[in-house]
């Protein structure tokens, strides 16, 4: 009797397998273009991009750090002090907005064009109401990294510990507090326990973890002050922005008098937006190549230095208030291991923003270049230290770590310190090494310590006008 379920006619075997295999390759391709691109996203790169280990294991600490300097087995964590930025998080309004604007452009074209076509047929499902709301993968980017933590210093995020937690008011950061505390849940208590982490009192600190808001001098002359990021403007209707910007016009088939750098911009970010959120590769990271995101990254760079880094002193004198607190408390629970009491701030957790650890590190002296980020010299600072996507991804964080060591030889020695970025020790800008001596560090820091008062940088002079000159 004749089987029901016949085989597939002959020559029509081929025919699946070959779709199936275009497909294949198809994802391939834009997998591998994704992959050229994800370096370049600056502020909205993912965590994974500095900490590659992760994309295999999101538990891992990574592999050892070779010729890194650690304190010895006789030195103990006495008190971590850690900042961090939100998670993973959905575009603005703003930018939803602008990309709104660009995707409507698209789809009234009327000429064939296949990108544009492409594009007009995405799912435009960015709404204004996200805005910069923490994402999924957000929530999940502080829940493995409290886990990580927890695992890397087990003497001191231990389930008998007293931890004090801050944030700023923006509710990315209020709701990565949350995810951070259910990840420690989940490292200190598998079983039950008495103690609700997730529910514990969460300090809301605006004045530390959003100093900026506060601070007149920066809000007036960079933040309100149209001339501040004359840099910036100047990059936009540079040579190199002018090449991207007339080769994405050509490819969507569009006059380029039709687009600008921040239509261009956030085409190239709702690329990093599908990456980091949905992890998957956009038909937006089509439109560019490698040598664009470079030109990209430095514009987004170029914003990020002249307005949160080395461009004016107040983008980092104004952030000496969360630096002082810091050492305030690494000063008192110094005082308390030398009375033999009972350090009441041994873990310190608080959440902020790319805009808190950007000026602090300025502050301190990390990634500065020799020149200056400027529109005219984008081929010389292809090597530039300063690259925000290396620095604050999403979920970037800074952690202090103070150690006591019993068997120093010196009072000097008995109290060392460490710096972590993003999981990885720090080198200090004084000395180059990993570990410090605490007292050659606040040595090193005195000015910034003694001389740098958050009300009389921030105030504005009489007679100011706005003026970037003294900036």
């Amino acid at each position: 009797m004749a089987s029901c379920f016949r085989g597939p006619l002959p020559g029509r075997r081929s025919l699946p397998l070959f779709l199936l295999l275009l497909r294949v390759s198809l994802a391939q391709e834009r997998a591998a273009a994704t992959s050229l691109l994800s370096g370049y996203f600056g502020t909205k790169s993912r965590y994974e991009e500095v900490n590659q280990h992760l994309l295999l294991d999101p538990l891992s600490l990574g592999p050892p750090e070779p010729g890194y300097l650690l304190p010895s087995a006789a030195c103990a964590p006495l008190q971590l002090r850690a900042l961090i930025r939100h998670g993973t998080r959905f575009p603005t309004e703003k930018q939803i907005r602008k990309l709104g604007q660009l995707h409507r452009l698209l789809r009234s074209q009327e000429r064939p064009c296949p990108a544009a076509q492409q594009l007009a047929r995405w799912d435009m499902w960015y709404q204004p109401d996200l805005d910069g709301k923490l994402a999924s993968k957000g929530r999940l980017d502080m829940e493995q990294l409290a886990r990580r933590l927890a695992a890397r210093f087990p003497g001191l995020l231990a389930p008998q510990r007293r931890f004090a937690f801050a944030s700023s008011s923006k509710h990315r950061c209020v709701d990565s507090s949350a995810a951070f505390r259910k990840g420690l849940q989940l490292a200190l208590h598998r079983q039950p326990s008495a103690r609700d982490i997730e529910n514990e009192t969460i300090e809301i600190n605006d004045k530390l973890m959003r100093f900026f808001d506060h601070c007149e001098k920066f809000v007036t002359c960079v933040e309100e002050n149209a001339t501040a990021m004359y840099e910036v403007d100047a990059f936009k209707e540079g040579p190199e922005m002018k090449r991207v910007l007339e080769k994405i016009a050509a490819t969507l088939c569009v006059p380029v008098r039709d687009l600008n750098a921040d239509l261009v911009q956030v085409a190239f970010f709702t690329c990093s937006f599908e990456l980091a959120i949905k992890n998957v590769n956009s038909p937006w990271c089509s439109l560019f190549n490698e040598d664009d995101a470079k030109v990209l990254e430095y514009l987004n760079d170029l914003k990020q230095y002249w307005k949160r880094g080395y461009g004016y002193d107040i983008n980092s004198r104004s952030s000496c208030i969360l630096f002082q607190d810091i050492f305030k408390h690494l000063d008192k629970a110094i005082a308390e291991s030398k009375s033999s009491m009972p350090i009441s701030s041994p873990v310190i957790l608080q959440f902020g923003h790319a805009e808190t650890l950007q000026p602090l590190l300025a502050l301190m002296g990390f990634f500065k270049d020799e020149e200056p980020l400027a529109a005219n010299n984008y081929k010389k600072q292809m090597h530039r230290k300063f690259r925000s996507g290396r620095i604050v991804p999403y979920a970037s964080n800074l952690i202090f770590v103070l150690y006591h060591c019993d068997q120093a030889r010196t009072p000097e020695e008995e109290y060392q310190v460490q710096i972590l970025l993003n999981e990885k020790l720090l080198p200090f800008p004084h000395s180059e090494e990993t570990v410090s001596l605490y007292t050659d560090l606040k040595n090193h820091y005195k000015d910034i310590l003694q001389n740098c008062h958050f009300n009389e940088e921030c105030e504005l002079s009489k007679t100011n006008d706005t003026s970037t000159d003294e900036l």
